[in-house]
């Protein structure tokens, strides 16, 4: 029997030959090149999800290897993501029965909407210094000082 190279690979880490369709959720996510970890974008993804209204409270999230599986990438950077929007207070994990978007207050998703806009900015500022061959440090002190000037 001969399979071709996805099929081998849903196989191995799905164990089941029969999958079930894709998730509303996985069908959006997109990874990028951009200098941006994966594990970043997955969060930022779902978060936005979450503040949009996409993902209601309650509702259950593609499991990790779903996930991990769909968009060809290890299983711990996906449980990297899920912790951290665990961490966030947006999905309660619960063993055995998957992960569910959490109840949000408008004060939590203010808080995750400028908490996600603030690691995307950084993430850009930071791939486009090291672009330009600005280390990271020297990067963080010239925002430091730019701060600094901003409040005296």
């Amino acid at each position: 029997m001969v399979f071709d190279k996805r099929k081998l690979y849903e196989i191995m880490h799905t164990m089941t030959l029969h999958l079930p369709p894709p998730d509303h959720v996985l069908s959006r996510l997109r990874l990028e090149r951009n200098g941006v970890p994966i594990y970043v974008q997955l969060r930022d993804q779902i978060l936005q999800a979450v503040r949009s209204g996409d993902l209601a409270p309650g509702e259950r999230l593609p499991t990790m290897r779903q996930v991990a599986v769909a968009l060809k990438v290890d299983l711990n950077t996906v449980r990297h993501a899920y912790d951290e929007l665990e961490r966030l207070g947006a999905l309660t994990l619960e063993r055995g029965r998957g992960s569910f978007v959490s109840e949000l207050s408008a004060s939590q998703v203010r808080d995750f909407a400028l908490a996600e806009t603030a690691e995307v900015l950084a993430a850009g500022v930071l791939a486009r210094a090291r672009e330009a061959g600005v280390a990271p440090a020297a990067l963080a002190q010239a925002l430091a000082r730019l701060i600094e000037k901003e409040n005296p």
